[in-house]
């Protein structure tokens, strides 16, 4: 898992400067983590690893360049990203 978390964390710090590859990794946890939990409450079944990484990438690739935009607008982030250090 941590191997498909760097190389997300990866492209996404190559997609957005403005992250550090520390921020860039704690981005594609709390991604992750959002997509297969909304996915759970609404009563999905889960699909797999593979499913979660491809919308994973789907959103890196298109709201990686302004993600760090992102926090300021979306209190859930904001707080998650405090909590790790990352946002004051």
């Amino acid at each position: 898992m941590n191997e498909i978390y760097q190389r997300l964390a990866e492209k996404l710090y190559e997609k957005n400067p403005m992250l550090t590859i520390e921020e860039a990794t704690t981005w594609v946890e709390l991604l992750w983590e959002d997509f297969e939990s909304t996915r759970a409450k609404a009563g999905h079944d889960y699909q797999g690893k593979k499913v979660t990484e491809q919308i994973v990438t789907q959103w890196i690739n298109h709201y990686g360049p302004k993600l760090h935009d992102f926090v300021a607008t979306n209190p859930k982030y904001k707080e998650m990203l405090q909590k790790k250090g990352y946002y004051h």
